[in-house]
């Protein structure tokens, strides 16, 4: 399935329906006077965030949502029906912006979360509102009022617990792939990852949502490379994975080249809690490997993680940490926290094969 986090729509609310002029004319009733029904309500455009969607790409190939107009009055002091709304169904974590592309909207960062873009018109009055003791038979009604048209930009923004960062090659898909049933596509050339990917981790009983995002490379706030685009991404992460591969001549200039791309984003994504890991240690000998932890240590003030998708080193570990700074955020902002059910033993063992092929 194709990537669309970003794409801008036509929406149009229905038209109220007009009112109806009419008189009763039955042969047997005196006096019948006016029986114009009013016009029925036009449809509403809303938007909602459903299960089961992480892109935009529908939106890709259907541009104009419009609401129904709502049925005329007619005689009888019938009113006419109201006009079908319509329902745009997006990712939760999706955003809705004015046309300039910098008012924001709504924001549905929840499944179920609705909100209505454009009310529809009120049906017009029809003659039989109008009567009055000194106007019996009135011969006007009112037009239904129009619709509300516009056009909006819709921004995604996926919902995951963590994001993956660093340079291109870093090892980020790998991990992905490893520590769930996510199949990003994985090979030994830069930006082999053009969008983001989105896997379920388990730990312990406890899912993780981990988000993936293209490389970033120096001069990505400007443009270079695929650019920082994917970063919104990660905006609503509660902890990054910084990852720096040991194929690196330099990793202390590996990591501050990433975080100085981060800072230069903003929107709090550098202030985010942070946990660094070397990646692909297995390729490295004693020496080399110690040296490098050294290296990175110094560049980022902790000690880092060591990580092999080959041998699993390092894996249940890194998970562990990311489960336990979410919780504690969950914790803090008053978020419920189910507590996982204890795992059975006699139960077989369903989890993906922690090997990586690459």
């Amino acid at each position: 399935m194709k990537f669309l986090d970003e794409t801008k729509v036509h929406i149009r609310s229905g038209d109220g329906g007009a009112g109806a002029v009419s008189f009763r004319r039955e042969k047997y009733i005196e006096f019948g006077g006016p029986d114009g029904g009013d016009g029925g309500r036009g449809g509403d455009v809303w938007i909602e965030a459903v299960d089961g969607l992480n892109t935009l790409i529908d939106y890709r190939f259907q541009q104009h949502f419009k609401g129904k107009t709502g049925v005329h009055g007619m005689g009888r002091n019938r009113t006419g029906a109201n006009g079908d709304s319509v329902t745009m169904k997006v990712p939760a974590g999706t955003q809705v912006f004015e046309e300039d592309n910098e008012t924001l909207i709504c924001d549905l960062t929840k499944v179920g979360q609705r909100y209505r873009l454009a009310a529809g018109g009120n049906g017009g009055f029809g003659n039989a509102h109008f009567k009055t003791a000194t106007n019996q038979a009135p011969r006007r009604a009112n037009p239904g009022l129009e619709g509300q048209e516009k056009e909006v930009w819709l921004r995604l923004k996926l919902i995951a617990d963590a994001g993956l960062v660093g340079l291109p090659n870093a090892g980020k898909s790998t991990f992905l792939a490893t520590v769930t049933r996510a199949r990003p596509k994985i090979a030994n050339y830069p930006f082999t990852t053009l969008h983001p990917n989105l896997g379920v981790a388990s730990i312990d009983g406890r899912e993780i949502v981990l988000a993936d995002i293209p490389g970033l490379i120096e001069g990505a706030h400007e443009g270079v490379g695929i650019g920082d685009r994917f970063l919104g991404h990660v905006e609503r992460t509660r902890v990054l994975m910084h990852l720096v591969s040991a194929l690196e001549e330099d990793v202390g200039k590996a990591y501050t080249t990433v975080r100085h791309e981060l800072e230069a984003y903003g929107h709090g994504i550098a202030e985010k809690p942070e946990i660094v890991a070397l990646s692909q240690v297995d390729i490295l000998d004693a020496k080399t490997r110690r040296d490098k932890v050294k290296a990175l240590k110094k560049a980022c003030g902790r000690t880092p993680l060591e990580l092999s998708a080959v041998t699993n080193e390092g894996m249940t570990g890194a998970l562990r940490e990311l489960r336990d700074i979410i919780v504690a955020d969950r914790s803090a902002k008053g978020e419920d926290i189910v507590e996982p059910e204890p795992e059975r033993p006699d139960l077989p063992d369903h989890r993906p094969d922690l090997h990586s092929d690459d």
